[in-house]
């Protein structure tokens, strides 16, 4: 390659044209562009027409300055938004973000990486305030993570300061689940891969799933002996979902992360 520069620089002194390429020419394009070409000493050490686009790195007829004329330029985003509301109220909908592109990916740069993305979310008060929480029978789980971002209402008058503290665990084994959890790999719903039959799992009731005057979150299984079957479902893709039975109710979840959820 050293020989190669020489061997150009020598030419350069022959005349202005002889180290034509894509700066001279001002070319520089995305994809395949069989009209986007130079006159000059291509990488080959072959000299006559070459070319400046994308596609010359793969079919090795790129002018000689391409990778000084036509640097990668990656994709570059913003910050993510704040979440959005849920969708729909006192039924499982979804919320979502969203980021903007602040750069487009130039001449092979590194592509943008997704500018949107979806979570599951539940909401427990219609518009004008009213508590739906009681109508939900199944128990409508989500990622542990989730209860850091998960905020009561600061104006619910249902709340009192005795409730501040109120919560409790539940411990149930996995009795069955649907095959649509092992296949979810979208960033925010990744977790419901590690639903496993026979598993014992944890899941937090805390407000604002927790109703104000019961104390207890929906399809909690507190009222089972323990033998019946129980039915669960993920918030974000309503195909996963399967049956556990109660094991225990505790102060704290101690389970791994990894089992860990909270009613929703």
């Amino acid at each position: 390659m050293r020989a190669l520069w020489m061997a150009l620089c020598a030419l350069a002194r022959l005349g202005p044209g002889a180290l034509a390429g894509c700066a001279e020419a001002g070319r520089c394009c995305p994809g395949r562009d069989p009209a986007c070409f130079a006159r000059g000493w291509r990488l080959d050490r072959v000299y006559g027409t070459c070319f400046c686009d994308q596609a010359c790195r793969l079919t090795g007829d790129c002018c000689f300055d391409y990778d000084r004329a036509c640097p990668a330029r990656p994709c570059f985003v913003g910050e993510w938004s704040p979440w959005s509301g849920c969708a729909d109220q006192c039924k499982p909908t979804t919320r979502v973000r969203r980021r903007s592109v602040q750069q487009e990916p130039q001449n092979g740069g590194a592509p943008c990486p997704p500018l949107e993305e979806r979570a599951g979310c539940l909401e427990y008060s219609t518009l004008q305030g009213q508590d739906c929480g009681r109508a939900f029978v199944p128990a409508f789980i989500t990622t542990s993570a989730f209860n850091k971002e998960r905020t009561r209402p600061a104006a619910s008058p249902q709340w009192a300061t005795h409730t501040e503290d109120a919560g409790y665990c539940m411990e149930f084994k996995t009795e069955s689940l649907t095959p649509h959890c092992a296949l979810e790999n979208r960033p925010l719903t990744r977790w419901m891969q590690y639903l496993r039959e026979g598993y014992t799992v944890c899941v937090d009731c805390q407000p604002p799933a927790m109703n104000a005057a019961s104390l207890r979150c929906s399809g909690d299984g507190l009222d089972s002996d323990g033998n019946q079957t129980l039915h669960w479902q993920a918030i974000g893709n309503p195909r996963c979902q399967g049956t556990w039975k109660k094991v225990r109710k505790v102060d704290q979840c101690s389970c791994p992360a990894v089992h860990s959820f909270i009613f929703i």
